[in-house]
C-alpha cells in the first residue's frame, strides 16, 4: 500500500482510543510488568508514545517543511519516558497522550500538506535523508507496532496460565 495521508490519519486518530480502552483502570499486574531486562511495560509504552508526541513527529515534520535537508532533526531520546513518567498514574499518562495526539493531528491538518510536500526531504541524524511521507508513515507504523507490543506483553502475563494451549498461541512463544 502506498502512503496516503488520509489513511494514516485514520490510524493515528484511533491509537489513543485503542490504548485507552485496552489499559485504563486495569490493575498494575496487567500494565506494569514487562518481558524482562531492557523491555517495556504497557505503562512505559504509553510514556514513550507521549515523548513521540512532544518531541518527534510534528517537530520533525516542521523541520522538513521549513529547512529540508539543511537542518538535521534533533535527536530523540527513546528512553526519556522512564524519568518523565515517574510518579504519574497510568490514567494521567493516557489523558496526556490523548490530548497531545489531538493537538498534533490538528496541527498536522492545519499544515495543509500537499503531495509535493510529502516528497520533501529532511535529514535524520542516523538514517540520513528521509521524506515527509516516510516520517508520517513511520508515525503510523510506530503506533501499530506499540499497540502490538502492549498486547504481546499483556499476553505473556498469562503465559503459564494457559497450560497446554500455549502450543496454539504463537504470541507467547515468539
Amino acid at each position: 500500500m502506498e502512503f496516503q495521508l488520509d489513511q494514516a490519519l485514520a490510524i493515528l486518530r484511533r491509537t489513543p482510543i485503542v490504548v485507552n480502552e485496552l489499559l485504563r483502570d486495569l490493575p498494575d499486574d496487567w500494565v506494569r510488568p514487562n518481558e524482562g531486562p531492557d523491555t517495556w511495560s504497557p505503562y512505559d509504552i504509553v510514556g514513550h508514545l507521549i515523548q513521540g508526541e512532544e518531541n518527534d513527529w510534528i517537530p520533525r515534520a516542521k523541520i522538513i517543511l521549513e529547512h529540508g535537508v539543511t537542518r538535521a532533526f534533533d535527536p530523540f531520546d527513546r528512553f526519556a519516558q522512564f524519568k518523565l513518567s515517574e510518579g504519574k498514574t497510568l490514567s494521567i499518562l493516557l489523558d496526556r497522550f490523548a490530548l497531545l495526539r489531538q493537538q498534533n493531528l490538528e496541527e498536522l491538518t492545519n499544515l495543509r500538506i500537499t503531495t509535493e510536500q510529502l516528497a520533501k526531504r529532511g535529514q535524520h541524524p542516523d538514517l540520513g535523508e528521509v521524506t515527509l511521507a516516510q516520517l508520517l508513515a513511520t508515525w503510523t507504523v510506530h503506533d501499530l507496532s506499540h499497540i502490538s507490543q502492549i498486547t504481546r506483553v499483556m499476553c505473556k502475563q498469562y503465559g503459564s496460565a494457559v497450560g497446554a494451549w500455549k502450543e496454539y498461541l504463537p504470541i507467547l512463544t515468539r
